[in-house]
């Protein structure tokens, strides 16, 4: 028999008979035999923008993220059961979020105009492709249900001592665990009718468990549970296949003859669903695309080499400059821009943990010196130098971009250093409202300045947005 191929998602266990994936993943499921998940949205509570009426509140962004991940999940877990994979589901503790609708609500005018944001409740559970009510509780007082546990009976023999639930379950399936006062389900197995497939729903383990770690490493005892928790769920596997498996339809069966007429109409049905789902899903492809490229000119905030220069070529044209970049197989330049106001030559530096030197400032001066070379070139450009130093830290915390000797340089040569956060915020502003006299001030800034650049601040009558005011609108 082939060896399964079990995935965990949002845990690790520390054995070569799985692999991992984080929750952010697109990944299929249909890949693995047996998919072991946590719905574990930790990493969005922790980047929350802010808190309201108790429950973490996630920024625009990040909702968006969290939605379009969990509906991923959604449909992975249900084609993974619907195509006879096994897929187990760790109750962990439900956490509770309010995350943006999309709706926003204007009130005032003017500059007294205020945009209050929409947001409404979301739970971590809403990536499972099931239609139960959540009671959150805590316990570890569990017990086989009478009938229905046949399958998990094994596994809850080598396990009960570790679990613990999380929630109280509530709806149309079978129980298989309850709590030992009260019968309550909190677990359950729900198994298709036309699959061999199952989903599982289990309280949960600390598969992090202190013991289970020397140091950064897996110890001894933690390499010894994952081997036994491995096998008892293979064991489980092996059950639920020897319970009933089904013969796949055979070809001739499949025959228009042998199939119902409201069987018939479902599938026309369907395939009229599945034409919406497919326009559905282009519109949210291209929106995605184009989101993806308008996020391109925060790259100015922490990137380096092509990346960085085709942000400030986006930022640049933001600004009110015609740009381009120029290689002929001789001289290549990373940024060649022009308006009524003059024309440029720019240079682009990234570095990580240090301020820009005079290295930049070399290669800047002898394309400019090739640049004039060329045949339609009559004057030297204005020389830029576009600077992204400690580019891996908040920029708040950063030290001053360009070194002493670096400015000393550019003042000797008559060059414009160009910190790139600071060509972003201005480019933002501008991309966000047409502006074509402040436009203007930041391509004299940059034609004008001999040193460090410092462009016009922005201007205060910009609409200010409220924080999150309501929750009226449910997802």
């Amino acid at each position: 028999m082939a060896k399964k191929k079990i995935l965990t998602i949002g845990f690790e266990l520390a054995d070569s008979e799985s692999e991992f994936s984080e929750f952010d993943s697109d990944i299929s499921l249909l890949d693995w035999d047996i998919i072991l998940f946590k719905p574990d949205i930790n990493e969005y509570i922790y980047s929350r923008e802010s808190m309201f009426q108790g429950k973490p509140c996630l920024s625009d962004t990040n909702s968006f993220q969290l939605r379009s991940q969990t509906e991923h999940w959604r449909r992975e877990i249900n084609s993974a059961v619907e195509s006879g994979k096994l897929v187990i589901v760790y109750l962990s503790e439900l956490k509770e979020v309010s995350i943006a609708t999309g709706e926003k609500r204007f009130s005032g005018t003017g500059r007294n105009q205020k945009t209050t944001r929409i947001v409404g409740d979301f739970d971590s559970y809403r990536s499972l492709p099931v239609s139960i009510k959540w009671t959150k509780t805590k316990g570890k007082e569990i017990k086989l249900a009478s009938k229905g546990a046949e399958v998990v009976s094994s596994y809850w023999n080598e396990f009960a001592n570790v679990s613990s639930y999380n929630v109280l379950l509530d709806g149309d399936f079978t129980s298989c665990l309850l709590t030992k006062h009260g019968d309550k389900t909190v677990g359950t197995v729900i198994r298709p009718q036309n699959s061999n497939g199952a989903l599982i729903l289990l309280p949960d383990i600390d598969f992090y468990a202190e013991e289970f770690f020397d140091g950064d490493e897996w110890s001894n005892e933690g390499k010894q549970f994952a081997a036994k928790f491995i096998k008892s769920i293979l064991s489980m596997d092996k059950s639920l296949r020897t319970e009933g498996e089904l013969t796949p339809e055979p070809e001739w069966v499949k025959s228009t003859s042998f199939k119902l007429k409201e069987e018939l109409d479902t599938v026309e049905k369907l395939m009229k669903v599945e034409t919406k789902l497919e326009a559905i899903q282009s519109e949210k492809e291209a929106l995605l695309s184009k989101n993806k490229d308008l996020g391109r000119l925060r790259n100015l905030l922490f990137e380096k080499g092509k990346p960085l220069e085709f942000a400030i070529l986006d930022a640049l044209k933001i600004i009110g400059f015609k740009v381009s970049q120029y290689d002929d197989g001789n001289c290549e330049f990373d940024a060649v821009f022009e308006s009524k106001e003059g024309r440029l030559l720019g240079e682009a530096e990234g570095k990580d943990n240090k301020a820009i030197n005079i290295d930049k400032l070399r290669q800047l001066a002898l394309n400019i010196h090739e640049d004039l070379e060329l045949d339609d070139v009559e004057v030297p450009a204005k020389g830029v130098l576009f600077g992204n130093a400690y580019r891996l830290q908040a920029v708040e915390e950063r030290n001053d971009p360009f070194t002493t000797k670096c400015i000393s340089a550019a003042t000797t040569s008559s060059t414009a250093l160009v910190f790139t956060p600071d060509l972003f915020t201005v480019a933002k502003y501008l991309s966000d409202k047409r502006d074509a006299r402040f436009a203007t001030k930041c391509r004299k800034a940059i034609l004008t300045s001999i040193g460090r650049v410092d462009f016009p601040a922005i201007p205060e009558n910009t609409v200010p947005t409220s924080r999150v005011k309501s929750v009226d609108t449910a997802i």
